[in-house]
């Protein structure tokens, strides 16, 4: 096979010692393959890169881990077009970790699911194909758990973005959809993970993906800073609260899915049910402080 031949696609299917596949759940509202699935991490080669170097950065990139890997198999796929016909050189791993420790800087979440769960995840279809021919071999091919190498496991930080916009001393708040992974019905700030891009350009682009604002980077500083855990040993997760100074536009619902509403609310009248980790840098911007922490024992 040549090297224009070999796929452009890599992934890699990690199985624990109970069988569980380490799944993958993609944006549903971007311009991406299979958007809203579940699906397995991966990306595309960059340059002249081999697949096996393509999948293991990929690897370290998604989910902060480095552990060895064999081919499984080359499966066909889509573009996010729906027509352009591309294909994917899937590898195999062994890993026994937990899937909430692992930092997510891009979609929504990895879970571990066993192969009876599967049938009734909304999947990528060469995900399922993938799965499927593994269950196949797997008396002959089921990978030995092996550590990553050192450092693999690493408590990498989730690093979130959020927009403070203040007018007529009130603060621009969302109402998160009822069905929300996160915060359902729930007032938060406009915000969003951190993918492979600055803090401030995240900010820009979910504001204008989020609500229609348009905002100046020059005019943006920050705020506040969280850094917090939901319970002692869960994921660390470093919010970034930026003020904008000056914005155009009026918000508007442009992911339904995630927020039903925007709302300016009095930082006196705060709405209830409100994300605590957004209360708690209100509070600290009101006070003039940039630091917080939450969780931690």
């Amino acid at each position: 096979m040549t090297s224009s031949d070999e796929p452009r696609g890599t992934a890699a299917l990690l199985v624990d010692s109970r069988g569980r596949y380490l799944l993958h759940l993609r944006d549903a509202h971007k311009n991406i393959c299979d958007p809203g699935t579940w699906s397995i991490p991966g990306g595309a080669r960059e340059g002249t890169e081999s697949s096996q170097d393509a999948v293991e950065r990929e690897l370290l990139e998604e989910t902060g881990l480095a552990v060895p890997l064999e081919e499984l198999t080359v499966v066909d796929c889509l573009g996010p077009d729906g027509r352009t016909k591309g294909r994917i050189r899937v590898y195999l791993g062994a890993w026994d970790g937990d899937a909430d420790e692992l930092p997510c800087p891009e979609g929504v979440m990895f879970r571990h699911f066993d192969a009876s769960t599967i049938p009734y995840l909304t999947m990528c279809p060469w995900t399922t194909e993938v799965i499927a021919l593994h269950l196949a071999q797997a008396p002959a091919r089921r990978p030995v758990p092996a550590p990553a190498r050192a450092g693999a496991r690493a408590r990498l930080n989730v690093v979130g973005v959020h927009l403070y916009l203040e007018q007529d001393g009130k603060v621009l708040l969302g109402l998160r959809h009822p069905d929300s992974a996160f915060a359902a019905s729930t007032h938060h700030f406009l915000a969003g993970h951190c993918e492979q891009e600055s803090a401030v350009t995240c900010l820009v682009r979910e504001a204008e993906e989020e609500a229609g604002l348009a905002i100046d980077p020059a005019q943006v500083e920050l705020a506040h800073v969280v850094h917090m855990v939901d319970h002692p040993g869960g994921q660390p997760r470093v919010g970034l609260f930026f003020r904008a100074r000056q914005w155009r536009g009026t918000p508007e619902v442009r992911e339904p899915d995630r927020c039903v509403s925007w709302g300016w609310w009095s930082a006196d009248a705060l709405p209830h049910p409100l994300v605590p980790y957004t209360r708690a840098a209100i509070e600290g911007i009101r006070a003039g402080r940039l630091y917080t922490e939450l969780g931690w024992s």
